[in-house]
């Protein structure tokens, strides 16, 4: 027992404390741990108790006085020793014992998340000396073994907002699927009843009201070390053409499943301190720009599958062709040439897509792109998903010749690679996921939603687009071509809108699409570039498609193409 005289043990009471969750594991499709929870504690102080260390003022002796004097000094240099930090500042929230009211300060915090580790050596320590009046509340901390790597799907853990929660339990998951799926990863706190004294809890006298629930788990569809390598590939094209940032997603064609998903300028989620929200945020899915010739491929697709146009329809393409009274031409000066829909496509014309769509309705176009997936979220599972835009029906004539070639509209990355994998999957649009799996605490599989599927253009004129977008490699070569496979690809280039004039200023977009193999495609590959200093998407994002496509070829053992490539002609 407690010697009421030489201590305050007439003060012991029945508390509280929460028994916080194990927040759930995130791995990638292999098992590979993404982010983990380690145990950690927060140590807080009772400056009132610290006062005196632990006993009662009346009954202290001269010694015992002069030991709780020396008490905040002392566990202030225990503090900064272990934990690092600086002593003044210890030693004031040690020596602050009443508010400005003149109430008993009985709780500040000293330090949150310090591994348990290290909190028994601080116990340990001053225990040794002596001393009371430091609590450790359980606080496990998030930890991220991978660094930077898939960074921006991951997130990271930031303060709560609530106020109520901050002091104990200050966090909660701030971006990525650590937002998105916050709750869930988070579990179920637990709660206990304990004996208190000045001296602390007391072990015998605890017991554990309600067990804590450990969250759910999830396993991405993320491959890490595809993953690393789109990353350092996609940093490596940022810093070499001088772009503002870069963004860039590998896919699975028939699952829908995205295989890597990268951004850059990044962070590490271990340590968000000094980040912008820019770099904190994922481009894939909260970025809208205008798309650029990448877009063609919808605009064509749309008119092949409505019989109004196919590979080998002839058009003769002029220099340039007047739209609201104003010239639309080709980013390489031309006479008029005779190009086949191929060759449109092939050598990505302007003028050519723009005479194309002038066949269709308005209705249909935008029929068309949205069902594409174009004007609103995927729902892939990733907050802060922009919606793009994509104008009505009511649209000038010129709108819809911007539109023919990805000018007068918005869309994100993730909303792009997954309207042109539906070409490259049969003409079946698949929603893009990053989730493929999720267990419970005792490792019982959970249901998660499947993929919305349907079918925007038929077999055949999916086939007619890839045969296409083969004539791309073909009259480009050198930059996506890949020994032993078929390659189909389509570059872009947008100008950007200033907002500060809503007018096109001369900053570009760049962008390069890859797919492959082309007459199975297994894999899509999506880069681009936000106002690189020089170049086009070909020369800029190709070289970082190709990269990854090679890579991702070899490591899923996509059998080679026994075919010989498709070969439309492209003029007449």
């Amino acid at each position: 027992g407690f010697d009421i005289k030489g201590n305050a043990a007439a003060a012991m009471t029945h508390q509280t404390q929460t028994l916080p969750a194990d927040r759930g594991e995130i791995t990638d499709r292999n098992g590979h741990v993404l982010a983990q929870s380690q145990p950690a504690v927060n140590i807080t102080a009772d400056p009132t108790i610290i006062s005196t260390n632990g006993l009662t003022a009346s009954y202290m002796s001269n010694r015992e006085k002069l030991k709780a004097q020396a008490g905040p000094g002392i566990i202030a240099g225990v503090l900064a020793a272990y934990l690092g930090g600086d002593f003044t500042s210890y030693y004031n929230a040690l020596t602050t014992t009443k508010t400005s009211d003149g109430v008993d300060i009985r709780y500040t915090m000293l330090h949150p998340s310090v591994l348990t580790y290290t909190d028994q050596k601080v116990t340990e320590h001053l225990g040794d000396l002596g001393y009371v009046g430091l609590y450790s509340e359980q606080a496990p901390i998030r930890t991220y073994p991978d660094g930077t790597v898939g960074a921006n799907v991951l997130g990271y853990m930031m303060h709560s907002q609530d106020l109520a929660d901050q002091q104990k339990y200050p966090w909660v998951g701030g971006d990525g699927i650590e937002y998105a799926q916050n709750t869930n990863l988070a579990g179920v706190d637990g709660e206990e009843l304990y004996e208190w004294s000045p001296y602390g809890k007391i072990p015998s006298d605890t017991t554990v009201v309600k067990e804590p629930k450990q969250g759910i788990s999830y396993q991405l569809t993320l491959d890490m070390p595809l993953q690393y390598m789109q990353d350092q590939r996609l940093a490596a094209a940022v810093q070499q053409s001088g772009s503002r940032s870069g963004i860039a997603i590998t896919m699975s064609v028939k699952t829908g499943e995205v295989l890597a998903m990268s951004t850059y300028p990044t962070y590490d989620p271990n340590d968000i301190s000094g980040q912008s929200n820019d770099n904190l945020g994922n481009r894939v899915v909260r970025d809208a720009y205008e798309p650029g010739s990448v877009e063609k491929l919808l605009t064509v697709a749309a008119l092949v599958d409505q019989g109004l146009v196919d590979a080998g329809t002839k058009v003769i393409v002029p220099p340039s062709v007047t739209s609201g009274g104003a010239p639309i031409s080709d980013a390489i000066d031309h006479g008029t040439i005779q190009l086949t829909t191929a060759g449109i496509i092939g050598q990505s014309s302007n003028v050519g897509a723009v005479l194309l769509s002038r066949q269709m309705t308005k209705e249909a176009f935008v029929d068309y792109l949205h069902r594409f997936g174009l004007g609103s979220p995927t729902g892939v599972g990733l907050p802060g998903e922009a919606s793009g835009h994509i104008p009505d029906a009511t649209m000038t004539d010129q709108t819809r010749d911007n539109m023919a070639f990805g000018q007068g509209m918005s869309v994100t990355a993730i909303q792009e690679a997954a309207a042109v994998n539906a070409i490259a999957n049969g003409g079946t649009y698949i929603q893009p996921s990053i989730i493929k799996a999720a267990k419970d605490s005792k490792g019982a599989a959970l249901p998660i939603a499947q993929p919305n599927t349907r079918q925007v253009v038929s077999q055949e004129t999916a086939t007619q687009m890839l045969g296409m977008m083969e004539a791309v490699v073909a009259l480009n070569p050198g930059y996506f071509d890949i020994e032993g496979y078929n390659t189909a690809a389509k570059s872009g280039t947008a100008e950007v809108v200033d907002p500060a004039c809503a007018c096109y200023n001369g900053d570009y977009v760049m962008s390069y699409l890859g797919v492959a193999p082309a007459q199975n495609p297994e894999l899509l590959t999506y880069v681009v570039l936000d106002r690189p200093a020089s170049g086009s998407g070909t020369s800029e994002a190709a070289p970082v498609v190709h990269d990854v496509m090679e890579l991702a070829l070899s490591r899923y053992g996509v059998p080679l193409s026994t075919t010989a490539p498709t070969e439309y002609p492209t003029k007449w």
